[in-house]
């Protein structure tokens, strides 16, 4: 399961088709990065890159040139080097960027001040996402400089820079059938690992023990690594929306929220699910667990093609609101309520966000200062919640330090929608079912 050749072919194919005439488009590989000393950090490919190409090198520059007479598709990349393979990993090099990756001409990166100057000059305008890598940002000005200061012989420098993320990542937006099979794939992989660590979980289990869990069935599947930093809060640790130190232990009585994704041959997944250590709901902790559900329940009866991007999230502002208010920790008029924005203390983040090659995916919310309007192909998150701070003292001490959260993958289809992560259980009564089986198989 991957995408095929001739997918990243017409990839690029459309991504030229929005391009103005005599112009030309210039895509850095990532940079490697320093971890400490002379420890890089594991290298993942710049998602837009590899979009295009497929490429998983580092030190690399993609080239399109629209209607170019030698072929349009240009990659700079490292030359076969048989001494540094032998420390750092096979390289493709010029031949096995053609053979393998599809491009039309390709050239070794340490000669490319020489080469692109050239491929620049004449050209009335550069695709670039100015600004997202400041040392490539000054290369691309040298080369442009260089073709000016031959001016006076007549050479020609582009007159117009364009920013290529806007056309690039609306491609992106809508998602392919191959891009939507690995997707399900990555969801089912880390919706096995949500369900395994419920299995693991019991009073007295480390949170980082549940998340070598999650980590070991992702790895196990073939997702080397997950999308994000996972997150592992039991107790009020669950009351912090980007918690990720994953130290404590977990407590008899409390309950932990897990969130954690993996990434699935470049494609991202994204869980949350909210269970109690002991494998039992407290009367509290369900009458809350059962509002967020309820509330992502009524923001997925809002995905239809034509609904816009902001209604699922009213929606469960309303469950929410409403929710809270019949149990007190609220007080007024639903509505007034809403207006003034009362429900931001316990449910402080939106609903959700794009999801595809990045957990956080790129894609515009508006268009033309409206909410953007959903269509088939297009993948979001579904993540409603309720944090009561452990010192809220303005409710009942029953509720504090409660922290809830149930984030689910959707794919808009041309019908609705499709859940790509359901295979982990959601309702307090299969939780509290999958955990009694894995506790009653411990005491066997």
């Amino acid at each position: 399961m991957s995408i095929s050749k001739a997918e990243f072919a017409r990839r690029r194919k459309a991504l030229m088709a929005v391009m103005e005439p005599n112009s030309i488009a210039i895509v850095p590989a990532a940079p490697e990065r320093t971890r400490s000393r002379d420890t890089e950090y594991l290298y993942r490919q710049d998602s837009d890159f590899y979009y295009l190409s497929g490429f998983t090198e580092p030190e690399a520059v993609l080239v399109l040139i629209p209607e170019r007479e030698h072929g349009e598709f240009v990659l700079f990349c490292r030359d076969r080097d048989p001494e540094r393979e032998i420390w750092d990993g096979y390289r493709a090099g010029p031949d096995g960027a053609c053979r393998d990756f599809g491009a039309d001409d390709a050239f070794p990166v340490d000669d490319i001040d020489d080469i692109l100057p050239g491929l620049l000059e004449g050209r009335e305008r550069v695709y670039y996402a100015m600004g997202k890598d400041a040392g490539f940002d000054r290369q691309v000005m040298e080369w442009v400089n260089a073709i000016r200061a031959k001016v006076r012989s007549g050479a020609t420098p582009p007159g117009e820079f364009m920013d290529l993320s806007h056309f690039l990542h609306d491609n992106r937006l809508y998602k392919s059938a191959a891009e939507l099979r690995l997707m399900k794939e990555a969801g089912e992989i880390s919706a096995r690992a949500h369900s395994r660590a419920m299995a693991y979980c019991r009073p007295g289990v480390m949170e980082y023990q549940l998340e070598a869990e999650i980590l070991h069935e992702f790895a196990m599947a073939g997702a080397r690594h997950p999308a994000y930093s996972t997150i592992v809060g039991g107790g009020k640790n669950g009351c912090i929306l980007h918690y990720v130190e994953n130290s404590a232990p977990l407590k008899d009585g409390d309950l932990v929220l897990i969130d954690a994704g993996c990434e699935y041959q470049y494609y991202a997944a994204d869980i949350t699910r909210t269970f109690p250590v002991n494998g039992r709901f407290s009367e509290a902790q369900k009458a809350l667990y059962d509002i967020v559900l309820q509330a992502q329940e009524a923001a997925f009866a809002t995905l239809v093609p034509g609904a816009h991007w902001n209604e699922p999230h009213e929606a469960s502002v309303r469950v929410i609101t409403a929710g809270l208010l019949e149990l007190g920790l609220l007080e007024g008029e639903l509505d007034t309520l809403i207006e003034e924005g009362a429900y931001r203390r316990f449910y402080m983040h939106r609903i959700g966000h794009w999801l595809g090659m990045d957990v956080h995916d790129v894609g515009d919310y508006k268009v033309g200062g409206e909410w953007r309007v959903m269509e088939p192909g297009m993948v979001m998150t579904v993540e409603p919640g309720i944090y009561v701070a452990p010192d809220d003292e303005t409710v009942a001490k029953k509720w504090r330090g409660i922290g809830i959260r149930i984030e689910d993958d959707v794919a808009i289809t041309k019908e609705g929608y499709q859940v790509l992560t359901d295979a982990v259980p959601k309702t307090t009564a299969d939780i509290e079912a999958l955990m009694a089986r894995a506790a009653a198989e411990r005491s066997d």
